[in-house]
């Protein structure tokens, strides 16, 4: 205790001193206390070695217990014995204010997590892919703003255009005309989410756009072909002892002899993987694959999936137009209906549009399996 008091009186002189008074203060001390610290240090030593050998001959008959267990006990009931052998070090540094704590450890698993594991997420979604190729891909565009689109058709007429008889009156030739309507309409829809979400995983929210748009083609893609397949001219071709390239390259034939200039076939995947199955059978020249790109007598043929299986359209597509009253639009809207209460947003996509199949003549609509 004496060498205790000294060594706090030392603490207190020595409080805001230079580092080299300290230096001499402590080396002073450790020579006129040599023999009261040496001292002290044995005692400590003693005192120690008496607490482990108690230790130790406590963990021997506790081994000497354990072992007289079953031998299906054993590995679990000599666990604390080993326990104290593996921390026999962090043991002997027990002393008066000083412990030590250990603990019998086991093999951990997920049951020792308590809540949910760290997670890596994929900020890009897995989404439903959107379709090859848009109606809007093959037609040109014409704008209506006022909701109508009007366009002039040539009819038969009467008379022809002939060699003259010297003397004789001149051939007359008399043109008709029709006039036709098209009346654009709304395609559209929504998708309502809270803030909370759009707050919270943004990643979900941001996607929604590109989701709205996808979806807002495949409906424009399904207006659109129901109209093509209406107004086209049917095709009077059959697959009886034929193929569907030759069907085709009959087709192109047929259009190209009334002048029209043929620019693209649309079939579905399955069909245009058929194509390329038979072509070297059938005509090798006039069926191509060159660069990703498939070719029937020189007309790129285009994969669309709003098409129907065995369904297929050559045409000259320059006689097709959307008409576009006001073009496609996504508009947000967190005050549209309840959504002010309910902290939700509204997402909405639309376009007000048609289709108008200017010269039903230029484009055949045909069926592979027709016999």
């Amino acid at each position: 205790m004496e060498l205790e008091q000294k060594l706090q009186d030392l603490a207190s002189k020595l409080e805001g001193k230079s580092k080299e008074v300290v230096e001499t203060a402590i080396k002073e001390f450790k020579a006129e206390n040599k023999t009261a610290i040496e001292n002290a240090v044995k005692e400590a030593t003693e005192a120690m070695e008496v607490k482990m050998k108690a230790i130790q001959d406590h963990a021997d008959k506790l081994d000497v217990k354990l072992q007289a267990k079953s031998v299906a006990n054993a590995p679990a009931e000599n666990l604390l014995t080993k326990t104290i052998k593996e921390n026999i070090e962090e043991i002997k540094t027990v002393s008066k204010g000083k412990s030590v704590q250990i603990k019998a450890v086991a093999n951990m698993t997920t049951a020792n997590l308590t809540g949910t594991a760290p997670r890596t997420f994929n900020f890009d979604i897995v989404t439903i892919p959107s379709q090859k190729v848009n109606v809007e891909d093959l037609v040109g565009v014409v704008n209506a703003d006022n909701g109508i689109y009007t366009y002039t058709v040539e009819g038969a007429g009467e008379g022809s255009i002939g060699a003259q008889t010297e003397g004789a009156a001149k051939n007359q030739r008399d043109y008709d005309f029709t006039n036709t309507d098209v009346a654009t309409n709304f395609i559209a829809g929504f998708a309502r989410y809270s803030k909370k979400m759009r707050n919270n995983l943004s990643y979900i929210a941001n996607t929604i756009p590109r989701l709205l748009q996808r979806d807002y083609y495949k409906e424009e893609n399904s207006v659109f072909n129901t109209v093509l397949a209406g107004a086209a001219t049917p095709s009077t071709e059959i697959i009886t002892s034929s193929s569907k390239s030759k069907m085709l390259i009959n087709e192109i034939g047929k259009l190209e002899n009334a002048d029209y200039d043929i620019n693209g076939i649309v079939v579905r995947p399955s069909d245009y993987l058929d194509i390329l199955k038979t072509a070297k059978q059938d005509l090798e020249s006039a069926v191509t694959y060159e660069n990703g790109i498939l070719r029937v007598a020189g007309v790129q043929v285009l994969k669309a999936t709003w098409l129907a299986a065995n369904k297929y359209y050559v045409g000259d597509w320059s006689r097709v137009n959307k008409v576009v009253t006001e073009g496609i639009s996504l508009e947000f809207s967190d005050s549209e209906g309840s959504n002010f209460v309910n902290n939700n947003i509204t997402a909405r996509i639309e376009s007000q549009v048609a289709l108008a199949v200017e010269q039903p003549l230029a484009v055949v609509y045909g069926d592979f399996t027709a016999v």
